[in-house]
């Protein structure tokens, strides 16, 4: 999984990144957002974030 354009969105207080997941030879992007403060753990952020790419996705890796 690759984590690509992380920010945050201080207004609506998420971040948002798009998620890519490699399967099959072909790269699913998931368009992903988690709330949370700025100062949360970046570790925190990506975990959520990729969590968050698996769910939306319609096959387990």
């Amino acid at each position: 999984m690759h984590i690509k354009n992380l920010r945050y969105n201080a207004a609506a207080g998420v971040f948002k990144a798009s998620v890519d997941i490699e399967r099959f030879g072909r790269t699913f992007r998931y368009p992903c957002e988690v709330p949370g403060p700025h100062s949360m753990d970046q570790n925190a952020v990506i975990d959520r974030l990729r969590h968050r790419a698996l769910q939306m996705s319609d096959t387990q890796i």
